[in-house]
């Protein structure tokens, strides 16, 4: 990519980007050396430093270039000029001509000026900063080529309605953004001291929310059952049938829907306990390390920071080449053979830098919250454990990072290519071709969530261990199989209370705007300040708590491998915080009430799931799965059953199957448990 910005700097594309070029290859404010068989070629512009177009309003979207004659002027016209007379007056006074070249201003009256002055009248225009274009200062001429704009402001007053509640509302837009931030900290600060609280009103809420909606289906059914026939419209009884139809399917899937989750909740209500001191201890983190709450901000400074150079690189490389003659005979410049392409990989450095960026950003939390949760003595951590993390990611982990990041690069491009081939043959193709295509978009697009969240933990374990991307992600991943129900309910009940913060906060600050609003006259229409500052504080608030939810995650992993080789006894001594381990005791109580294996193996400490347990409630998860699809079909499919029963066999065997048999492999390829002394 560096060979790409140099390449275009040197071929004077940057020159040619920012000074501007006629439509004769001249290059404005300086002299120019002459093209061969181009007339008007190689003229001294020192004193004309402003490109200006006889016709600015003639675009052409397709081509993204504007259809007109560019002509290199010593000053752009800052009053309309209406007449013929006003442009040739406008040159003896400012020395600036805006006719061709060939003409002088004496002439711009005459016949032979035909085509060679700007179109009438000529629009004032100032110049744009740094790229010395003279554009017109009344946009008004691009409204053709933004349609749904224009369909959404075809009022003039309902834009400058809005703009004007922006300007004038500016100090509320500020101080709501304002209280987002502080609502983000103090829910950060909330989530870790009632916790505990929390998550169970959350599992409550829900559980009641489906008894009670199924309750209401099968109320609506029975009801609509009992109704007599007169009240049907005579004309529609095929509509009444199927409505009761429906409602007999949704309240049946609902009540399957409720009876699973229930299951499930059981199932996991001893792994809650985890999520809950996992949040609780992350709370603690950030006290320690209050700085990894403005990580997101470094993060996004350093993105725009890179997207402001690619797209100075990408519009360089747009200017960048060899001269060449039009069907108008006019200049441009166009690059041929290989170096046509270097915008493709130009591309795939923006996807690449971009994630590598964010990659950076996982491992620098990771190897501060290891740094904290490996330290057994916090007032031993070190003064900056941030930087220390920033400084061993520098000297040692960017392969890692590079890798993983490239990864996610392989994935993300063709799902890419894909979703423009399908908005390209949106309505050509057939229903056959569409089906595959958004199956292929859907398949990448789950690959490359799984492989994000795996790289994540990858960069956890190279932050413990110190081993190579591959290794840690191996590590990382026979961790997190082994413990696929403790993950589960971190990231349902985690990722679902984040989500709820998430949508308080913009409730929040938007009933507050909202209220602020309704007190300020000076203007009528307010959405558009209310939407910025919802938007804001989403923005805010995702910032603050998706780096909680890294932070759980990492402390997730650090929990797995400490518990994995350690058991508590001398010289093996847990690294894990109090309430963590509060979470282990209990455990071991429950193991040896429940009295399993023995007397000898209520001794043994099972931190972990064992791998047979495991794969036991994966395989009762899949059976009820597959159960819950078969009925489904059977009730909902019609003429269709075969086919959807085939469907659903299929992917039993070839998904869920599979999956419980690599958990139970992983979990044999474990280290025998250490017991203690």
């Amino acid at each position: 990519m560096g060979f790409i910005c140099g390449f275009s700097v040197a071929t004077g594309a940057a020159a040619r980007l920012v000074s501007g070029y006629d439509s004769y290859g001249n290059i404005c404010g300086q002299k120019n050396a002459e093209l061969e068989a181009i007339p008007n070629s190689g003229m001294d512009h020192t004193h004309r430093k402003y490109v200006f177009f006889l016709d600015p309003c003639n675009l052409d979207l397709i081509n993204r270039k504007i259809k007109s004659v560019a002509l290199c002027v010593a000053a752009c016209p800052r009053q309309e000029l209406k007449t013929i007379s006003d442009v040739q007056k406008f040159a003896e006074i400012n020395g600036s001509a805006l006719c061709s070249y060939d003409l002088k201003p004496s002439e711009y009256a005459s016949s032979k000026a035909k085509g060679l002055c700007p179109k009438l009248p000529v629009p004032a225009s100032a110049p744009i900063p740094f790229f010395h274009r003279c554009a017109p200062v009344n946009i008004s001429c691009y409204a053709k080529f933004a349609e749904a704009l224009i369909t959404f402001v075809s009022d003039n007053s309902v834009l400058h309605r809005l703009i004007s509640g922006v300007m004038t509302s500016k100090e509320i837009i500020l101080g709501l953004c304002l209280l987002s931030l502080v609502l983000s900290m103090i829910l950060m600060v909330i989530i870790r001291y009632i916790s505990r609280i929390l998550v169970w009103i959350l599992t409550f809420l829900l559980i009641l929310g489906s008894l009670g909606g199924t309750g209401v289906l099968w109320w609506l059914y029975a009801k609509q059952r009992k109704s007599p026939k007169e009240t049907v419209i005579p004309d529609q009884p095929q509509v009444a049938e199927a409505n009761l139809r429906a409602l007999l399917i949704y309240a049946i899937s609902a009540t399957v829907f409720t009876v699973i989750l229930f299951l499930v909740m059981l199932v996991m209500r001893k792994r809650v306990a985890l999520t809950i001191a996992l949040f609780h201890v992350a709370g603690k983190v950030f006290i320690h390390l209050p700085l990894l709450v403005f990580q997101p901000f470094w993060t996004f400074f350093a993105l725009v920071l890179f997207w402001v150079y690619w797209i100075m690189t990408l519009l360089f490389l747009g200017t960048a080449g060899s001269a060449v003659q039009n069907e108008q005979g006019f200049v441009e410049f166009k690059m041929s053979g290989p170096l046509q392409y270097m915008w493709w990989y130009h591309v795939v450095g923006l996807i690449w830098i971009s994630e590598f960026i964010l990659a950076c950003q996982q491992m620098t939390v990771a190897g501060a919250v290891v740094t904290y949760y490996f330290t057994r003595d916090k007032r031993n951590l070190p003064f900056t454990p941030i930087l220390a993390s920033v400084n061993r990611l520098i000297r040692y982990h960017l392969g890692t990072v590079a890798k993983g990041s490239f990864i996610i690069t392989l994935v993300k491009i063709p799902r890419m290519i894909l979703m423009y081939i399908h908005s390209q043959l949106k309505g050509k193709e057939n229903a056959c071709a569409r089906c595959v295509l958004k199956s292929c978009i859907c398949c990448l697009w789950c690959l490359e969530k799984c492989l994000n969240y795996l790289n994540q933990n990858a960069y956890t374990a190279t932050a413990i261990n110190s081993t190579n991307f591959c290794t840690s992600a191996k590590d990382a991943f026979v961790i997190l199989v082994e413990n696929a129900l403790r993950v589960a309910a971190i990231n349902t009940v985690g990722d679902f209370m984040l989500f709820l913060g998430k949508v308080l906060i913009v409730c929040s600050t938007g009933l507050a705007g909202v209220m602020l609003l309704n007190y300020q006259q000076d203007y009528t229409v307010w959405v558009l300040p209310l939407i910025i500052v919802c938007l804001f504080a989403f923005l805010v608030a995702h910032c603050f708590l998706s780096i909680y939810e890294m932070v759980v995650d990492v402390l997730f992993l650090c929990f797995a491998v400490d518990t994995k080789y350690n058991d508590g006894s001398p010289g093996r001594e847990f690294y894990m915080d109090k309430v963590l381990m509060e979470f282990v005791e209990n455990s071991r109580k429950a193991m040896k009430e429940a009295g399993k294996g023995g007397a000898a193996d209520a001794r043994e400490l099972k931190p972990m799931v064992g791998g047979g347990e495991e794969a036991a409630a994966l395989q009762e998860f899949h059976f009820l799965f597959l159960s819950l699809s078969l009925f489904t079909d059977c009730t909902c499919s019609g003429e269709a059953v075969v086919i959807c029963i085939t469907q659903d066999m299929l992917l039993f065997l070839f998904v869920c199957l599979p999956i419980t048999w690599m958990a139970e492999l992983l979990s044999q390829l474990r280290p025998p448990s250490v017991k203690v002394s």
